[in-house]
């Protein structure tokens, strides 16, 4: 399992990322800095620079040095507007078209929030720089700064190249093939981040039986899950000698004042209730809610993401299943990928081995119903999109083990009484029917399929 400090910073990073203000402000703060020592640079190296570099800086006298900062800071300002425009609008594009859930993925965009700092930090560097300007009808000796004025120029080029890359990034990020891998990969990093391999030892661990008697503890707030601090979990039932059960998988919504888990001493000794209460306040302080679901610790969370933009090209508003087949092609990588982890209820030990936390996570058949159940009902209609459901079944028959057969085996059926339903010609109902001999000879077959898949790694 991945360190304690990896999943904190991962979990502090993904608040952070999910922001799109964090880097504008730093690159404004440094700017500020900036402005403000670079002029001061310039009074003591101006005469010292060597002649080459002499001859590159800007040489003009103060009226044409505000004349060259007023233009820079006139036209970042526009040009901020303008990606911040593009940006919105590429928003709501995501939002409408594809799904809600992909505006988090766009504010997480790091080449978008770069190109808002450059902006933002040009204006306010030329700005910063044009009050330490110095004309010598305005009293004292002239002053222009002219290594300052040379960087905003530099800084105006840096924007100018930076728009053309934005424009060319946007472009490609509204492609809804790039949304579907990006959606994967995020995906692809909770799994490394939150889950183990089925071949680690804890993945074999007894979950601890939850007595009649455990006390409940309930949720002290309303929102999403989206993460849980295990090591203080595991601390506060390490310094009770209890065991904390959270019943709640990351990314379910939790109502205040309902069931969010349990707690029970190892000994079945009574609990006193001033420590039935401090447990409860430590138990929340480890358990965090927030206002819409995050990647953090939520495994299911990018399979929620593409079967919405699958759901969403099968509506009649929509209507365009070549999306939906692509996006159900990323979903069974998803999958494929997902057998090779301990799914389902984790126990966490103490340091002395002993088990003290119980952790609830969506098993292989939650997870696989969250996948194919709705794009099975909205594209029943559709052979090809029936079709592809069977190819993504056919497909986890080269991964799936033994204990996963059976959850792959009822959508099979279910999948089969939805082609049964449906008025089909006859060449259609053929095809459908050959996928689905497929997929069973696979399963049939799937512990020599597992050796040659053993065998090819």
């Amino acid at each position: 399992m991945t360190s304690p400090a990896r999943r904190a910073v991962q979990t502090v990073q993904d608040a952070v990322r999910s922001q799109l203000w964090p880097l504008p402000i730093l690159g404004v703060a440094l700017a500020v800095a900036l402005g403000i020592l670079v002029p001061l640079l310039d009074v003591t190296a101006d005469d010292q620079l060597p002649a080459a570099l002499d001859a590159l800086i800007f040489n003009g006298d103060p009226g044409a040095a505000r004349t060259v900062l007023s233009a820079v800071a006139s036209s970042l300002i526009t040009v901020t507007s303008l990606t911040f425009s593009l940006t919105v609008v590429t928003l709501q594009l995501a939002s409408s078209q594809f799904s809600p859930r992909l505006l988090r993925t766009f504010t997480q965009d790091l080449f978008v929030q770069a190109t808002l700092s450059i902006f933002l930090a040009t204006f306010t560097f030329s700005l910063t720089v044009l009050r330490s300007v110095r004309s010598a009808e305005e009293g004292g000796t002239a002053f222009v700064p002219r290594l300052a004025v040379t960087m905003a120029f530099l800084l105006a080029l840096t924007s100018v190249v930076s728009l053309v890359l934005f424009l060319a990034h946007l472009a490609r990020q509204i492609r809804v093939e790039t949304m579907l891998l990006q959606v994967h990969d995020d995906a692809v990093g909770t799994m490394k981040t939150n889950l183990i391999r089925r071949h680690d030892p804890d993945a074999a661990r007894p979950v601890p039986e939850q007595p009649t008697t455990a006390t409940v503890l309930l949720a002290s707030g309303s929102g999403f899950l989206t993460s849980l601090d295990q090591e203080k979990l595991v601390k506060t039932a390490t310094d009770t000698d209890t065991i904390v059960s959270i019943d709640r998988d990351p990314g379910s919504f939790v109502v205040q004042g309902t069931p969010l888990g349990h707690i029970w001493p190892r000994d079945n000794r009574p609990l006193d209730p001033e420590d039935i209460d401090r447990l409860r306040d430590r138990v929340t302080a480890a358990v965090h809610l927030g206002p819409e679901r995050t990647a953090a610790q939520d495994v299911a969370y990018g399979l929620r993401q593409i079967t919405d933009i699958v759901n969403r090209a099968l509506s009649p508003g929509i209507n365009d299943p070549t999306t939906a087949i692509h996006g159900l092609g990323q979903t069974a990588s998803l999958l494929a990928k997902l057998t090779a982890y301990h799914l389902g209820p984790l126990v966490v030990d103490d340091p002395d081995g002993d088990p003290r936390v119980l952790l609830h996570r969506p098993g292989f058949p939650e997870l696989l119903e969250l996948a194919i159940a709705q794009p099975r009902a909205y594209g029943k209609s559709d052979p090809q999109v029936l079709g592809r459901l069977y190819q993504l079944l056919a497909d986890l028959t080269w991964h799936v083990h033994d204990d996963q057969r059976g959850p792959v085996l009822d959508h099979i059926r279910r999948l089969d009484e939805t082609v049964a339903d449906q008025d089909f010609d006859e060449a259609e109902k053929q095809q459908l029917a050959e996928l689905s001999r497929s997929v069973r000879q696979g399963l049939s077959e799937h512990k020599q399929r597992a050796e040659l898949r053993q065998g090819g790694r």
